[in-house]
C-alpha cells in the first residue's frame, strides 16, 4: 500500500510530493530480485523504516552490490539505475523541486547528481538517527509517517536563513527556463541561453548548479518522462504515435533513447507489467543483462 499527497502550502516551494509505503501482509522475499528504477530528472529524500538497508546493484548476476543506507538522498539523474528489492520494505520520501536541495540538504544539486549519498553526510549522524528513530515511532500508519516526516522537513527549514530574493534557491534564470522546458513544444536549449541574457557556459553553470544535470540531459529526461505518461495513460498506444506525440523524430528514436535511459526496450517495459512505470522488474536475459548507468 502506498499513500501520497502534496506537501503542506509552506513546503510546496521546496517540495513535490510526499509518499509513504507500507507492505500488505507479511514481508515477502523474492531472493535475487532486481528493479529498474527509472529517472525523474529530479532529487528525492528516503527513510527506509523495515528490511534491509538500500542495496545498489550493477547488473541481475551481482549478488553483493552496494549498501547506501537507511536514509538516503537519491540525486538526479539522467539514466535508471539498479536496485534490490528481495525484501519488500516500509518507507516514506518525498520528491524535491529544483533548488530545495542546498535549503533542506545543505548541498547543491550538482553535489548530489548521479548517485546516492547517505543522508547522515549532510545532516549528520545524530540528526539523521533522531529522525529515523521518530518516524519508526508511527509504526505502519502511513499519514502519521508523513505529518512526522513533514515536521523534521519543516524544522529543518527553519533552521535555514531563506534567500529574500528567490526563497525556493532557485535562480530565475533557472527558473524562467524550466517554466519553458515544462512546456508540450519546449524552447532549444540555444534559445533558453539566449533569453537568459548569460553566456553558453555560464546559464550551463547555473543549470547544472540548481538541477543536478546539464540543460540537454535535463530536457532529455523529461521528454522520456511525456513518453511513459502517454504510454501508461493508454497501454495499447502504437509506439510510432507515441514517439511523434512526445517529440522524438520516429520510433527508432525513441526506441534508442528509451534503451538507454531504461536499461530495457520499450516493448520490454510494456510486457514487464509493472504498476509503476519507474520501478519495472529487472529480468536476467541471456545475451542483454543490463548495466546501470
Amino acid at each position: 500500500m502506498q499513500l501520497t499527497r502534496p506537501p503542506s502550502p509552506h513546503l510546496r516551494p521546496f517540495l513535490r510530493l510526499l509518499w509513504a509505503s507500507v507492505p500488505e501482509g507479511e514481508p515477502q522475499t523474492r531472493t535475487g530480485a532486481r528493479e529498474h528504477v527509472l529517472p525523474t530528472g529530479g532529487m528525492h529524500v528516503v527513510f527506509r523504516l523495515s528490511g534491509p538497508p538500500l542495496r545498489l546493484v550493477d547488473d541481475t548476476r551481482d549478488l553483493g552490490g552496494h549498501t547506501v543506507g537507511y536514509a538516503i538522498v537519491g540525486g538526479a539523474r539522467a539514466a535508471f539505475y539498479l536496485r534490490d528489492v528481495s525484501v519488500v520494505t516500509r518507507s516514506v520520501g518525498a520528491q524535491l523541486h529544483p533548488g530545495a536541495a542546498r535549503l533542506l540538504l545543505g548541498a547543491p544539486e550538482d553535489a548530489l547528481s548521479g548517485r546516492h549519498t547517505p543522508l547522515d553526510a549532510l545532516w549528520g549522524e545524530r540528526q539523521t538517527s533522531e529522525a529515523l528513530e521518530q518516524l519508526h515511532a508511527t509504526a505502519d500508519d502511513p499519514a502519521r509517517q508523513l505529518d512526522v516526516f513533514e515536521a523534521l522537513l519543516t524544522q529543518r527549514l527553519a533552521s535555514v536563513a531563506l534567500p529574500r530574493t528567490s526563497p525556493r534557491g532557485l535562480h530565475p534564470a533557472v527558473a524562467a527556463s524550466l517554466g519553458q522546458m515544462g512546456r508540450d513544444t519546449p524552447a532549444s536549449i540555444a534559445t533558453l541561453v539566449a533569453r537568459s541574457g548569460y553566456s553558453h557556459r555560464r546559464f550551463i553553470a547555473l543549470f547544472r548548479s540548481a538541477i543536478g544535470l546539464a540543460p540537454k540531459e535535463y530536457a532529455r529526461v523529461m521528454r522520456f518522462d511525456r513518453v511513459l505518461a502517454l504510454a501508461a495513460d493508454d497501454p495499447a498506444r502504437a509506439w510510432a504515435d507515441i514517439a511523434l506525440a512526445a517529440g522524438y523524430s520516429d520510433q527508432a528514436h525513441l526506441s534508442r533513447e528509451f534503451s538507454a535511459l531504461a536499461g530495457l526496450s520499450p516493448q520490454a517495459w510494456r510486457q514487464t507489467g509493472a504498476t509503476s512505470p519507474r520501478h519495472v522488474p529487472a529480468v536476467d536475459t541471456a545475451g542483454q543483462i543490463p548495466s546501470r548507468r
